[in-house]
């Protein structure tokens, strides 16, 4: 059984994790307004992320892999749940509001939702979890308007949606690839190392960095520390002491705080019918993650925590 922390400690950490999460779509938009590349963003920040986590798994005694299968299964995790959405999303918040960014990302259990359905992996299909699928996606579509020519049905926010359904399919794949390991700082270490790797070959497409400023280094700085490496070791603890349903309800609070930052930071504005399809997708969010066993929940941050989760194999 998890150890239980006491209740201020436990709500400090999840504070601390929905900051730290939803605080990165801000990081995201700043450092694309001030001169970085979708490329740049991401390279760094997966370079910035593996660096925390090599310090943490080297004071945990916690070694890289040695087998050739896992850096395998590795290339892939991080290809999917670490490359493609980092810079999907980079490239959506080139035309998409920071705060429904966050919002877009929160459709990641809907998307788990289908694939499990699809792959036959899921069969809790439950009326409020069928429930939550079609009301979540109805929010989405609100939220697109894509009736209305001046709406959010743009390559942009295609981008994020990709995004999230990479996060999904990865999800599943570390399920059933990764979840067997120990030393899951390592492990995950190993795969941001890998993702760095994967966002190297784009480089030559980055084009200069002559633009960009010192608002834009420290953006991404934070992003790769804050935001990618140092969300990996605190949603690891979480789960650890607390279990993975404890950590799953973090998720929640991220589209809040990523619209709440933008709207106070980067003066985004936000309409009646954005609102609600933001309330919509997170309320359809909410019922597609009832289950009968709790246990079978799993955390929904952004992918370098989910990274984490499913290197911890009582996590899943």
């Amino acid at each position: 059984m998890p150890r239980q922390p006491s209740p201020f400690a436990s709500s400090l950490r999840m504070a601390a994790l929905a900051l730290l999460w939803g605080s990165g779509f801000l990081w995201i938009k700043l450092a694309l307004n001030h001169g970085l590349s979708p490329v740049h963003i991401t390279i760094t920040r997966c370079a910035l992320g593996t660096a925390v986590l090599l310090f943490l798994a080297h004071r945990a005694k916690q070694h890289l892999p040695r087998t050739r299968k896992l850096w395998a299964h590795l290339a892939v995790a991080a290809l999917l749940c670490n490359a493609i959405p980092f810079a999907l999303f980079a490239v959506g918040e080139q035309t998409v509001d920071s705060g429904i960014a966050g919002v877009l990302n929160a459709t990641t259990p809907l998307w788990s939702l289908v694939i499990g359905l699809s792959l036959g992996t899921d069969r809790g299909l439950h009326p409020l979890r069928l429930t939550g699928l079609f009301l979540g996606f109805a929010g989405v579509l609100l939220i697109f308007a894509p009736w209305n020519q001046e709406g959010l049905a743009s390559w942009g926010a295609l981008s994020l949606l990709a995004a999230a359904a990479s996060y999904a399919i990865a999800f599943a794949y570390m399920a059933r690839h990764l979840t067997t390991h120990g030393a899951p700082l390592a492990v995950s270490a190993a795969q941001l190392l890998t993702a760095t790797a994967w966002s190297t070959l784009a480089l030559p497409t980055a084009g200069p960095l002559t633009n960009a400023d010192a608002t834009a280094l420290t953006a991404v700085t934070i992003l790769g520390i804050f935001g990618t490496g140092i969300t990996f070791y605190l949603n690891y603890r979480m789960i650890a002491e607390e279990g993975p349903t404890s950590a799953a309800t973090v998720g929640y609070l991220l589209p809040v705080v990523s619209i709440a930052l933008g709207a106070l930071i980067l003066d985004e504005q936000i309409g009646l019918r954005v609102l609600a399809g933001m309330a919509i997708v997170l309320t359809g969010v909410a019922m597609s993650r009832k289950t009968p066993k709790p246990t079978a929940q799993c955390p929904i941050p952004d992918a370098p925590a989910a990274a984490a989760a499913a290197a911890d194999a009582d996590a899943r």
